[in-house]
This record gives structure tokens, sequence and C-alpha cells, in this order.
């Protein structure tokens, strides 16, 4: 596929009719329209629904915008990591859940940044699923994921930090006068669990290996809009501490009893050529963990 061309059906996507992505594209109407059918026969599909006033994305248009976003952002990323390759510059992509271990990259990159001056961090939030996902797309460098996290596939690095669980609940929660939370303290609340899959894994053990038996009653990516249903209910969101910020907030996080922690873990793909951004910062990683 030309990227010349998905530009010009990324534009028109963008400002919904083929006069306006031609003015900007600087291009004739009847040249764009051309552009766009012969990329649809191409394809092999409708990419436009074209009404009176503007047009609207097919389901095979949308998927095909999505993609064609991921794309320049790649070359862009890459773009940037050639032209710099001389000298310590370009961009480091860094995708992680939500885990207070993140302070300890941030002192790294924060160096970093100080020193060289043409460095760029750019950050992705996302459970490790979805950060998994976009480093095999070659979307990210790195990531940074809570364990129990499948990694055969990655060169992985453990941090020495491990986050502990509880949940968060309601300041006027029956629950909020426990100093310690149990398995069976939660066996009929209404759960908000994170939806990372082998999170659940380990999650289902600590309540005695069957989640069914507990009232599920949804998931999250990220926290802080579960915090938000939490603070307005009665339901109870199993997470890790330090996430929110409870005081003052009308919110309390409680311990889990027995304990229940998880390893943090820096991941990247086997065999990764990096940028001598993205190398540099490994190896001040590699050091600090020693």
């Amino acid at each position: 596929m030309d990227l010349r061309v998905l530009n010009y059906f990324l534009t028109v996507a963008q400002e919904k009719t083929i006069s306006k992505a031609a003015t900007v594209l600087h291009l004739s109407q009847p040249t764009l329209s051309k552009q766009l059918k012969d990329l649809e026969e191409e394809l092999g599909v409708q990419l436009f629904t074209r009404g009176n006033r503007e047009i609207t994305l097919t389901e095979d248009g949308v998927y095909l915008q999505n993609r064609g976003k991921e794309i320049f952002s790649l070359v862009d990323t890459t773009t940037a990591n050639l032209q710099k390759n001389e000298v310590i510059g370009g961009d480091i992509m860094i995708g992680g859940g939500e885990t207070l271990a993140f302070q300890f990259l941030s002192t790294i990159l924060n160096d970093l940044m100080q020193d060289y001056a043409d460095l760029n961090v750019h950050l992705y939030s996302g459970n490790a699923d979805d950060v998994k996902a976009k480093i095999d797309k070659g979307l990210l460098d790195f990531g940074l994921v809570i364990d129990p996290v499948d990694k055969l596939k990655y060169e992985y690095l453990p941090l020495p930090i491990s986050d502990h669980w509880g949940v968060l609940i309601n300041e006027t929660h029956p629950l909020a006068n426990r100093k310690t939370i149990t398995p069976a303290a939660l066996k009929d609340q209404p759960l908000l669990i994170s939806n990372q899959s082998l999170v659940n894994n380990q999650l289902s053990e600590w309540l005695g290996g069957n989640l069914s038996n507990f009232n599920v009653i949804g998931s999250y990516n990220l926290l802080y809009n579960a915090s938000l249903l939490v603070k307005e209910g009665t339901s109870v969101a199993l997470c890790i501490d330090g996430i929110i910020n409870t005081k003052d907030s009308g919110l309390l996080f409680l311990p889990l009893e027995p304990t229940l922690t998880s390893r943090i873990s820096v991941i990247w793909k086997r065999k990764q050529i990096f940028s001598n951004a993205a190398k540099l910062f490994l190896e001040h990683l590699l050091a600090t963990t020693k």
C-alpha cells in the first residue's frame, strides 16, 4: 500500500468531505476521488459511505483508519530514530499498567532527558495484554507489566519492586471499619476486577479457586474510572495499592489478608533492534538493577 494514498484516505476520514480534504492536500477533487476509488478497488472493500453533506466510514474504513494511524506513528518514530542515529536522541516508547513501580523507570528517564536534549519519551497506559500487543506490532520499545504475565516470547527484566493488592471501597462502605480484607469478607460483595487475563487467575486462586462463586459485576482496564464507580456506589474494586490517592477522596484502600503481591517486570521483543536512545535506556536499566 502506498503511504501517500494512505495519507489521502486518513485526511478524508478526518475532514469528512472530499472537497475539504482536497484543499488540505492541495489536490483537485477529481484526482482525490480517483485515488480513493483505486484504493477501494485494490483492497476489494468499500471504505466510505457517501452522504449528501459528508462521508462516513464503513467498518472496513474504521479498521483501516486505526491501522493507518499506527502505521504512520511507526513511520514517524523510525524516521526520527534513523535521522538521529549519530547522536543519542530519538524516541523511547514505553507502555505500562498502573503501578507505582513506574517511579523506578522515571528516575532513569529523567536523568537521560537532562543529559540528552534530543531524547524524547512517549508513554502509553494500558494493561499487560494491551502493552504486549503494541510491542508485537513494533509500536512500543518496552513494557512495564504486572505479573503474572506470559513472557515466553519476550526478553524481560524483573524489577526489585512488588505491588500489593487490596480493595478500593467507599469510605461509608460496611467493610470500611476493617483493617484488612479476607476472601470471606468479599463473598457477597459486588466486585470489580482487572480485565488483564492472567491476573484473574491469580485473584481467583486468592479467592479460593473459583471466581464464579463471587459476585463479579464488571471489570476495568485502568483503575481511575472504576474508582469513580466505587465512590458513587457500593461496589468493591480489587486493585493495587498506591494507584488512587485516597486522601480526602471519599475512598479507602484496604490490604488483602493473606497478603497478595505481584512482581513487576520490564519486557521487550526478542532480537529487537533498538534506536540509540532505547538502547541507552536499557543499558541504564540493566545497570540500575544489578
